[in-house]
């Protein structure tokens, strides 16, 4: 008997994509023209905790664009080179992105070192104006990115994980500058970018960490690889599963593989039509290769046993 192969796709991937789209083009022109505005009222205040807080809006724009790009080339067809298309590129965006933070956040605790021990003039007034506007354009963009598909797509998520940080980074330049204002205490200002660039380098690891962990072809994490075993083991006439591989293309696209062996008088259509059920119904993978073989022949690779 032959080994057979069945495959069953599902389209629900990109149904999100449109408003994911939306709310990254929206966010990267709230950002970027906000991001010009803090950058020169950073320089005439000559604060720091201002300039590191454009350096966020920085890489939230880069981000955003990215991003944004990343969701534009994914949806080019797949061609005989790259046969799932473009979709990988958002993983390398986002991985892009939380490299970028990492960075971004390490040069900010440089400068606020160099400045806890030479202490400049700050503008307070200027600077609380600006950071509050700050503020409210961040949370504007982070109204629009919530309304995206977050939780489900990485890119998006690492988008608003950006426009998180730059919103707490904002509330901690007001803080400053009320402390500066109030008080005269200028020590605030490189107080305050720290905390930013902690902030920062947070989410830049998560980000960075969970496109790295699908890049690698990890398991994704909402899988229990034994739940899923078990599940198939328990079709009827089923013996062993084996070359279990779950990995994914991009966030929310999870892909199976595996072998089923299967007793002399299992039906390979019926166990296979069973398998499939399962994975899509119990554990919404719509992409599975799944190559069913009867028991006795064992499995057909190079090392004349199975793992």
């Amino acid at each position: 008997m032959g080994h057979h192969h069945g495959h069953s796709h599902g389209h629900g991937h990109s149904h999100a994509h449109t408003g994911n789209k939306k709310a990254l083009f929206l966010s990267l022109l709230l950002i970027s023209s906000f991001m010009v505005v803090e950058v020169i009222g950073g320089i005439i205040t000559n604060s720091l905790a201002l300039l590191s807080d454009a350096g966020h809006m920085l890489s939230d724009a880069a981000a955003l664009g990215l991003s944004f790009f990343a969701i534009k080339l994914g949806e080019k067809k797949a061609s005989d080179t790259k046969t799932y298309g473009y979709k990988r590129f958002e993983i390398i965006a986002a991985a892009l992105n939380g490299i970028t933070l990492i960075l971004i956040s390490l040069y900010i605790f440089y400068e606020a070192y160099q400045r806890f021990f030479n202490l400049p003039e700050v503008q307070s007034l200027g600077m609380l104006t600006i950071s509050s506007i700050g503020l409210l354009v961040n949370i504007i963009a982070a109204w629009i990115l919530m309304r995206g598909d977050k939780d489900e797509n990485l890119n998006v998520r690492s988008a608003f994980l950006h426009v998180l940080g730059d919103m707490l980074g904002s509330v901690g330049a007001i803080v400053a500058a009320l402390l500066i204002f109030f008080f005269g205490w200028g020590i605030a200002d490189p107080i305050a970018s720290v905390i930013v660039a902690i902030l920062i380098i947070i989410s830049g690891w998560r980000v960075t960490k969970d496109s790295i962990h699908i890049l690698m072809e990890g398991t994704p994490k909402q899988f229990e690889l034994e739940k899923l075993r078990a599940s198939l083991l328990a079709i009827p006439k089923v013996k062993e599963v084996h070359d279990l591989h779950i990995w994914s293309i991009t966030s929310g696209m999870p892909m199976l593989s595996c072998h089923i062996s299967i007793e002399g008088d299992g039906v390979h259509d019926t166990v296979l039509h069973r398998a499939q059920s399962i994975l899509h119904d119990d554990f919404g993978i719509e992409h599975s290769t799944i190559q069913v073989e009867k028991e006795e022949h064992g499995c057909p690779n190079h090392h004349g046993s199975c793992n």
